[in-house]
């Protein structure tokens, strides 16, 4: 299979429209490319700047109240968007959620969660006992 495509390759290239006589288009094809492309950004009445040798400039014209600023590509923010809340209230949220599974929890998971069901009990009793002699 290699052996074809070897001998196939230069027969290709011998053929080609591009290397035929005669093609107009085959010295542009042909030529090296210039030596320098140069992309720039003028702001407000700045000119672009001149052309030298075989060097090729292109310039993209903004309003003076934009050169100080992020590019537009860049600031547009890809992601998750920033949500409301310190990190203490974030870490306290979290560590409910792991509270739940250790020791002194009153749950049916992790390890020893059902030791806490009686300080959650007396809490809960004492939380009561206030609110009924706050009442009176």
């Amino acid at each position: 299979m290699l052996k074809c495509i070897t001998l196939l390759l230069p027969i290709a290239l011998l053929c080609s429209p591009l290397q035929a006589e005669g093609n107009p288009l085959g010295e542009a094809l042909v030529s090296a490319p210039p030596e320098r492309i140069s992309f720039l950004v003028t702001f407000g009445e700045d000119k672009c700047p001149k052309a030298a040798g075989d060097e090729i400039v292109v310039c993209a014209a903004q309003p003076e109240s934009e050169r100080y600023r992020v590019p537009e590509s860049l600031r547009k923010a890809e992601g998750a968007p920033v949500r409301g809340g310190s990190w203490t209230s974030a870490v306290e949220s979290l560590d409910g959620y792991a509270r739940a599974v250790l020791p002194n929890s009153c749950s049916v998971n992790g390890s020893n969660g059902f030791t806490g069901c009686s300080r959650q009990g007396l809490q809960a009793w004492f939380a009561e006992r206030r609110g009924k002699s706050e009442g009176r």
